[in-house]
């Protein structure tokens, strides 16, 4: 391992456990989180000198503004980055690179959704909203393509060139679903939205039988649609000598962005970006990984995403998810998404955070599927469409 730049580490973390709120706004998921993560960290809503928002929960195009006043506090740093369900990994990257500049010394991060309250049609709702045509998207929106549509045409085409099986794909909502089974939050998520006549795992067999929505992807290759929130505090050196967990390293970080293009591969994310550069700064390779929290809107995300980081060949995604090898207690592969994941934990609509919050707490020892002596880390945060114009964010952590 090449010698590595401890400049900024997460110090304090928090997920609104509730995946169905009741009166609440997306500011109060927010703020209650933040309090817990900076208790958890030891420290104070004075010790924030940096706040990076997406506009989740505020006023849109005044992020910047109001969430500083809702928290009663004067950053030194205001980064409103949106850029879909990554966005809290392009937030990690910001904030290591202005605390490694001396910018600022402790960061907040928060993100609060009530999408499941307010009864969002995120994946199967129209993507044209009413308003003049865009040019981005006048290929696909004004034919009605949804957001799920999108990511069935990925993996058939993924199935078409490489010959992936709706049977390899459904080996990843399997695993995912066994870590949710030893996580209560998500476990209680599954029973009260309803998600399966009973709580339990799942197999190959359930998947491939559940309700088809968009040819391939069904339901069960489908993240479920929650409320909730979280809160990630990223400090310097100096602070996290001082708080009281283990400070989990940010080690390296790329971001990309990937748009149709003539003679463009939709089997290709934006993964394939920033991924080398995130590993590149870390020092590390993708087979030194011990926890994989990549983002799965769908089974097809987390096989492409797995490809294009490099844990396995383009094409090669689908035998290298077969046999349950990404489960926590399984030797020499990474465990992947041991929350649960957006497919059996909880997707409030950009899911990136919790990404990081569980990277977090593998490192720390904390998890409810918990990798033994875990070291390594990679969140890799999707926003956008995986077929059409998407962002990507890697970010490596590490731990002492």
């Amino acid at each position: 391992m090449a010698t590595q730049q401890r400049d900024a580490a997460i110090v304090g973390i928090h997920e609104y456990p509730d995946r169905s709120v009741d009166g609440l706004t997306p500011l109060q998921i927010k703020a209650e989180s933040a309090a817990r993560a900076l208790a958890d960290a030891g420290l104070n809503w004075s010790d924030v000198d940096a706040i990076y928002d997406a506009g989740d929960g505020g006023p849109q195009g005044m992020a910047g503004l109001s969430i500083s006043e809702y928290f009663n506090i004067k950053p030194n740093v205001i980064d409103t980055t949106s850029v879909g369900g990554s966005s809290y990994e392009f937030h990690a990257s910001h904030a290591k690179r202005d605390i490694a500049a001396g910018k600022a010394r402790v960061a907040l991060l928060t993100y609060g959704s009530t999408a499941r309250s307010q009864s969002f049609n995120i994946g199967t709702g129209g993507r044209m909203r009413g308003g003049p045509p865009s040019p981005l998207g006048n290929m696909e929106g004004s034919w009605g393509m949804t957001l799920i549509s999108n990511y069935a045409l990925v993996a058939h085409r993924h199935m078409h060139e490489y010959g992936t099986t709706s049977e390899q794909l459904a080996e990843i909502a399997v695993v995912t679903r066994a870590h949710a089974m030893r996580n209560p939050e998500a476990k209680r998520a599954i029973e009260e939205l309803e998600l399966m006549p009973a709580v339990r795992e799942i197999s190959v067999q359930d998947v491939i039988e559940s309700r088809m929505i968009a040819d391939p992807l069904r339901m069960l290759d489908s993240c479920f649609i929650s409320d909730g929130g979280g809160a990630v505090i990223i400090a310097s050196p100096n602070v996290a000598r001082d708080c009281p967990h283990t400070p989990v390293w940010l080690l390296g970080a790329g971001e990309a962005t990937k748009y149709p293009e003539n003679g463009g591969d939709i089997t290709h994310s934006a993964a394939a970006q920033s991924g080398p550069t995130a590993f590149g700064e870390a020092g590390v390779t993708p087979g030194e990984i011990d926890i994989a929290m990549i983002y799965d809107s769908f089974t097809i995300t987390v096989l492409t995403i797995l490809e294009d980081l490099g844990f396995c060949k383009k094409g090669e995604g689908g035998s290298y998810v077969e046999g349950g090898g990404l489960a926590f207690d399984k030797p020499g592969q990474p465990a992947l998404n041991t929350d649960g994941g957006g497919l059996s934990s909880n997707h409030p609509g950009m899911r990136g955070i919790f990404l990081l919050i569980e990277a977090a707490r593998q490192l720390r020892g904390d998890s409810t599927s918990q990798v033994p002596d875990a070291k390594l880390a990679v969140a890799h945060g999707n926003g956008g469409m995986l077929g059409a114009r998407h962002s990507a964010a890697t970010i490596i952590l590490g731990r002492d």
